[in-house]
Formats: structure tokens, C-alpha cells, sequence
């Protein structure tokens, strides 16, 4: 028999490769933080001596959800300001708040607060886009979540950097920095059209094909920002970054609300992905991104929470049911975005976007042993006919019980083992006398 660290045997297995597969009686065996196999439970049995084995026989255990995006530190303003229009909740609430409080202990600490929400819902792999992404950084090492941070750059100073040249250079060291880091990457992070000029964009452009690394970047979020890109300078955004050569197979377009035929055509032929936030679109009253027909043409898409400070929570699960639903209203079609492709987004989608799908998004044997477990005892989610429908529709994040990353358990039976989360609470309490005593 072969010796390996885990052996999980659940009720259900959801692989997501094949595409609404759900495996019964089997097991997902785990060594040295990768998936050896998905196997029938009594071949698992037969073969390996697990020095664990994870009994759960209420449960689907399925990949980690992956926030394609959000601003984690941003945690530290939930609440702050709501039931505002977009510019008028950046300009007159949350930038004021951010030059007066951002730091690298305000990212640090919301960071850790956003982490523990998230790793409690099942994500296991983040795409952030904030200031002092280091700390960021320092707070998903310490805390074993997988994720990508955002190399973010404006043409206005910040706490962080006081011009373009200045962002591109520090996000320069801090990606020479974490290099060799196994679960922590970088991405560029140019924050949106109306707030980066042609000459950064196109420095961007040119780093990130020398080191082979996406650019993840908010994009026609609102009529208004389309409108007024196109009063200044005859242009869509969407076609500005086109001719700027900044679109293409790795970059990862924010929000995406107003689109017109020709773009969603040129999104599939250039190989651009979408990060879908549809809650906190709902919000800000954005928008509503046409999903079907971005799915119809073949684009890839995956969810993201957006920041706390304007969705409210960092909930995946209940963001697949709101993308599902939203999509199937603005489509008119019942059968738009059905259950196994709302999953599929959360998982495999975030994944393709982030140029990790041969590392996590699946159970598929070679890959990180990423992997949550819902428990579908509860009455909210009996009885089971359908497991995927359940996942979607029913299931609530209080369900999921055990969160891994790279084999590694972030959470057992809803106890967090690498934050510590009374710490992580007084921290955010601080921070709420400071921001309005």
C-alpha cells in the first residue's frame, strides 16, 4: 500500500473537470500538498494508508472558490458608506478616508480581517487589488491563502507611491521579492482608464510581457465612465486599451457592465477575461454585465466579491447565486448560467483568468490540493436531489467546514487554525474608533 498524507471521503465529491460531474463513494487522495487521484472509495481503501483519513458523510467537497476580485484591506471601511452612485462614493467618501488612514498596519489589518471572512467561505485563492500590496503579501504568507497581489498603479499619489513611475517601480520590487514564493504571485494592477494615463499603461504593457505576468484592471463599470471617456476623447475605454495593445490572453477586465456587440466579439478573439462582480454592481447601481452573451461567445468569466467596503461581504457563495440569477433576468432565459457553470466560474474560471488553472480550480490529480467541504445536512439545503443545484442555490457559506490550500488545513469544523481571530476582531475595532471616533 502507498503511504499518503490524506485521504478525504465525503458524501460528494464535485471534481468540476468534467464539466457537472458529481462523484459518489469516491475519495480525494492528497500527498505532499498535491492530488494524487480522485478513486472509488473502496479502491482508495485498498491502495493507500493515509496517515488521515477525513471522514465526512454529510458533505461535497469541491475545489476552493477563487475571488477573481476584490480590495481586501478595504474590510477595514465596511459599511462606511452606502446607497451612493460610484464617483460620488469613491470622491467624497472612500478616497478622503483612504488619505487619511491607509497604511501599511491599515492593509496589514484588513488584510488579515478580510482573510478569515474569506477562508470561513471557502475561498482559497485571491486576485486583490489595493495599496502596499506588500503587506498583503506578509499577511497571506503568515496565513496559507493562496494569493495574487495586485502591482497597483495611478497617475495620483498615494500613501503608497506619489506617480506612475513611482507605483511601477515599487510593484517591480516587490514582484522581484516574492518570486520565489510557492502560493503568493503578482499580477499588474493599473486601477482604471479615467485613473491611469497612456504612458503608464503602456510601461505596464511592456513589463508584464518581459515577465510574464497578467494586468488585472476595472473596466466600463458605469454608462457614466463610458460616456465621459468618450466626450473627452472620442473613445470607448474598451478601445483605448485595445489600441494601447493592453488587452489580450492575460488580462483580467473588472466588472464590465457596458458592453456593445463588437466588444464582446473582440473580448472572445483577443482571449480577455472577465471578472464578474455582480453584487457589487447591484449595489452601486453599475450595471449589469450581458454574462450570457459573454459565455455565448466564448469568454472566459469568473466572480469576484469586490471590496467589502462596496458589496458588503466577501461572500463566493452567495455570489455565484446572485451572478446566476442576475443572469438569467437580463437574459430573459431560465436557462442561462445553470448551476455547474455558476460553479465552474467560482472555481476553474477564477483560475483560467489568473493563469493557475494547471494549479488549482479542479480536483484532477498533479494539481494543489485546493479543496473546501460544505456540510448539506442543514435544513436549508435538504433534501438533496440535485448536489450542484444545492451548492448554488441553497447552500450559504455557514456551511462550509474545512478549508485547504496546498494540503494544508486553513480551517477544520469551522475553527480557524492560521489566523487568530479574536486578535483579528479587536484589530477592526481599533480601526473603526479611529476612521469615525
Amino acid at each position: 500500500m502507498q503511504t499518503v498524507d490524506l485521504l478525504v471521503a465525503p458524501r460528494w465529491l464535485v471534481p468540476i473537470e468534467p464539466a457537472a460531474s458529481v462523484l459518489e463513494d469516491h475519495a480525494l487522495v492528497v500527498d505532499r500538498g498535491r492530488i494524487v487521484e480522485c478513486t472509488p472509495l473502496n479502491e482508495a481503501r485498498a491502495r493507500y494508508a493515509p496517515a488521515e483519513t477525513l471522514t465526512l458523510p454529510h458533505h461535497a467537497v469541491m475545489p476552493g472558490l477563487v475571488n477573481l476580485h476584490t480590495h481586501a484591506a478595504m474590510s477595514l471601511l465596511r459599511g462606511m458608506a452606502d446607497d451612493l452612485p460610484l464617483m460620488d462614493w469613491l470622491q467624497h467618501h472612500v478616497w478622503p478616508a483612504e488619505a487619511a488612514h491607509v497604511s501599511p498596519a491599515f492593509c496589514e489589518d484588513g488584510a488579515r480581517l478580510a482573510f478569515a471572512e474569506m477562508i470561513r467561505g471557502g475561498t482559497t485563492c485571491v486576485n486583490d487589488m489595493y495599496f502596499f500590496p506588500d503587506a498583503t503579501a506578509r499577511v497571506a504568507i503568515e496565513t496559507g491563502l493562496r494569493v495574487c497581489v495586485g502591482l497597483i498603479a495611478l497617475d495620483f499619489p498615494t500613501a503608497w507611491a506619489q506617480n506612475a513611475d513611482e507605483y511601477i517601480h515599487k510593484g517591480l520590487e516587490l514582484h522581484d521579492a516574492l518570486k520565489h514564493e510557492t502560493l503568493v504571485r503578482t499580477i499588474f494592477a493599473p486601477h482604471a482608464p479615467y485613473t491611469v494615463s497612456d504612458a503608464p499603461l503602456r510601461k505596464i504593457r511592456q513589463y508584464a510581457d518581459e515577465l510574464g505576468i497578467g494586468i488585472h484592471m476595472h473596466l466600463h463599470e458605469t454608462a457614466f465612465e463610458v460616456a465621459q471617456a468618450t466626450e473627452s476623447s472620442g473613445m470607448r475605454p474598451w478601445q483605448r486599451l485595445r489600441d494601447l495593445g493592453l488587452l489580450g490572453p492575460d488580462f483580467v477586465a473588472v466588472h464590465m457592465t457596458q458592453l456593445n456587440d463588437a466588444e464582446i466579439e473582440q473580448a472572445a478573439e483577443l482571449g480577455v477575461h472577465i471578472a464578474h462582480c455582480p453584487e457589487s454592481n447591484l449595489k452601486l447601481a453599475s450595471g449589469f454585465a450581458p454574462i450570457g452573451r459573454l459565455l455565448a461567445a466564448g469568454v472566459n468569466v469568473g466572480l469576484g466579491t469586490d471590496g467589502a467596503a462596496s458589496n458588503n461581504d466577501l461572500d463566493l457563495i452567495g455570489e455565484m447565486r446572485t451572478a446566476a440569477l442576475m443572469a438569467k433576468a437580463v437574459a430573459g432565459d431560465a436557462e442561462t448560467l445553470p448551476a455547474a457553470q455558476a460553479l465552474e466560474m467560482a472555481t476553474l474560471g477564477g483560475a483560467r483568468a489568473l493563469g493557475l488553472d494547471a494549479e488549482t480550480g479542479s480536483l484532477v490529480a498533479g494539481k494543489s490540493a485546493d479543496f473546501i467541504a460544505i456540510d448539506l445536512s442543514a435544513a436549508a439545503t435538504q433534501p438533496v436531489y440535485h448536489v450542484l443545484s444545492q451548492l448554488v442555490y441553497a447552500a450559504s457559506r455557514d456551511q462550509v467546514t474545512h478549508t485547504f490550500v496546498a494540503g494544508r488545513a486553513l480551517m477544520r469544523e469551522r475553527r480557524l487554525l492560521t489566523l487568530d481571530e479574536p486578535r483579528t476582531l479587536a484589530q477592526a475595532a481599533q480601526w473603526r474608533h479611529k476612521i469615525q471616533p
